[in-house]
């Protein structure tokens, strides 16, 4: 019998977790499930439907860079476009090598509610988890 290492994907067109994903230039950031879903919440709550989310790194921050969510209607020449399920996520081509490896987790807990960026590129991170070094 032959195994495989795929990870199971749900509908949403993300595995739960960040579990098993390997980064590629295609696909350098993975979104887990739960993410993918706060993703097509927020896409309907702000009326933006047919949007992708923008994912980018900005300089600022404590740290040194901060991660930025923005939605777009179009992709740039250089982008790395990433569908997950119905949900596509954009990367420009400069943050998709700062964030390669990163996977992005929705949290809710006596810390606030928001994205989790874990970014195996980051050396040093702020408290508040919004920008890296």
């Amino acid at each position: 019998m032959e195994s495989t290492s795929e990870t199971a994907v749900p509908e949403s067109g993300a595995p739960e977790s960040g579990e098993g994903f390997i980064p590629t230039d295609e696909r350098p950031i993975h979104f887990t499930e739960a993410a993918v879903s706060a993703v097509r919440e927020a896409i309907k709550a702000e009326g933006e439907e047919g949007d992708a989310l923008r994912v980018s790194v900005m300089g600022g921050g404590c740290s040194g860079y901060q991660y930025n969510l923005d939605f777009e209607k179009e992709t740039r020449m250089g982008d790395v476009s990433i569908p997950f399920g119905d949900v596509t996520i954009i990367i420009d081509s400069v943050s998709a090598g700062l964030l390669k490896g990163t996977v992005v987790d929705f949290v809710s807990g006596l810390n606030g509610t928001g994205f989790k960026f874990e970014n195996p590129n980051a050396n040093r991170t702020c408290g508040c988890g919004s920008s890296f070094g």
